[in-house]
């Protein structure tokens, strides 16, 4: 084992992923300066032509990404910030997602778009943006949201080996965080494949992303409380490990989902709907939903923090659901 920060186990997962297999080239800005670090080292061991600084101009070098995949390469685009895919979704729309159905499975898209979800750090209201929700609603691409370095390693590479289009979502909250993660360069985390972070008996907790840390800290401060708490990470959206969330929900009862991204049509209010649909009968209250607020970001740190999930935030909604169902039984 190795023990990797977020960042690092994602320079490890394309370093790996570059030195297996040809075909494996990354593009993006400012990756020859390396300004976040996940590309420290690249050049020097693959050269500028696997390494390719890009333009400012998204639409123009993920759409040229997608040409490349279709004609047998893997690129991993670095998009920077969550916020820059949008003057690119035509492309990512109207050609990634599509092209592989329109000409009746003739094309292959092997392509992985990572963004970071650079929030909560007074980013303002144009490069605050966590989409993920946004693209679930697109046909054709996968979407993994890993929340630490072990994830991170194990769903990049299994993206990168996709043959599908795969958008990566990080986030900058997570960045710091180091474990330890496996130094076989097969280790991979099959997408679709959810994981329970932790047991518990009183309360599912399905936390998303940043969500996840959050979530853990309010499940441990939840037991002193005397409440069980069970964590599940999706740690894909698109495909949803629904059948692991069921299997928790159906065992607690209750269930509370943490979202960093706007709550209205977002990944939280999906994995409800589909608690709704498929295990009512096993609910012993209403879902809740620890989203952020339907807003644009402010500026101001004091004002923006507070509208995202928080550990108060959850242990108050699981407290509620715990609360009322007692006095309900009482």
């Amino acid at each position: 084992m190795a023990k990797l920060t977020y960042l690092e186990a994602i320079r490890q997962a394309q370093f790996d992923e570059m030195q297996r297999d040809p075909t494996v080239f990354l593009m993006g800005e400012d990756l020859v300066c390396n300004v976040f670090g996940t590309a420290t080292g690249l050049v020097e061991a693959f050269g500028t032509e696997r390494v390719r600084d890009t333009p400012i101009s998204e639409n123009g070098f993920i759409g040229a990404a997608a040409g490349a995949a279709m004609v047998g390469t893997r690129p991993i685009v670095d998009a920077t910030i969550s916020s820059f895919l949008y003057p690119a979704m035509d492309q990512i729309i109207s050609i990634i997602a599509k092209s592989r159905y329109i000409y009746g499975g003739q094309a292959r898209l092997p392509l992985v778009i990572r963004s970071c979800m650079f929030y909560g750090n007074s980013n303002a209201a144009q490069h605050s943006d966590r989409p993920y929700s946004m693209f679930m609603n697109v046909p054709g691409l996968k979407i993994i949201v890993p929340s630490n370095a072990y994830d991170a390693l194990g769903l990049l590479r299994a993206a990168i080996r996709d043959d599908n289009p795969v958008l990566c979502f990080e986030d900058s909250t997570c960045w710091s965080g180091k474990m330890d993660v496996p130094e076989d360069p097969d280790f991979m985390i099959p997408l679709g494949c959810g994981d329970i972070k932790q047991e518990g008996s009183d309360i599912s907790i399905i936390a998303i992303a940043g969500g996840v840390p959050l979530a853990m800290k309010a499940a441990k401060k939840l037991a002193k409380d005397g409440i069980s708490a069970e964590v599940i990470d999706p740690r894909s959206l698109v495909p949803l490990d629904i059948a692991l969330i069921l299997q928790s929900v159906r065992k607690t009862g209750r269930a509370i989902v943490v979202d960093p991204a706007h709550q209205n049509c977002s990944a939280a209010s999906e994995i409800s709907a589909q608690i709704v649909e498929h295990a009512f009968d096993a609910l012993r209250g209403p879902i809740l939903r620890v989203a952020t607020a339907d807003t644009h970001l402010p500026f101001s740190p004091d004002i923006e923090k507070p509208l995202y999930p928080t550990v108060d935030r959850i242990i108050a909604a699981a407290s509620q659901l715990v609360r009322s169902d007692t006095r309900m039984k009482a």
